[in-house]
């Protein structure tokens, strides 16, 4: 016996093609706070007070990151859930 796969019947609609948006989406969320990041750490030229401000400012950065990317799993687990 052959396994082969089943021909479409000539007026059946074709196979739709699953579109994935989240992926697309996460790495834009990530690669946009890598960005900020970035922008954030300047060169201060030794000045401690920079310094400081910098390092709060990155930490703050890094906390809301953190933050958006719990809420985007759950919102993914959510709607995967959904899906079924």
């Amino acid at each position: 016996m052959s396994k082969a796969k089943a021909m479409p019947e000539a007026g059946a609609p074709p196979a739709k093609h699953r579109h994935r948006v989240f992926p697309w989406v996460f790495l834009a969320v990530q690669i946009g706070f890598l960005i900020w990041i970035i922008a954030g750490v300047n060169d201060c030229n030794g000045d401690s007070a920079c310094q400081v401000g910098s390092t709060i400012g990155v930490g703050l950065i890094i906390a809301l990151w953190v933050a958006v990317d719990i809420i985007l799993g759950f919102t993914y687990l959510v709607f995967r859930l959904f899906k079924r």
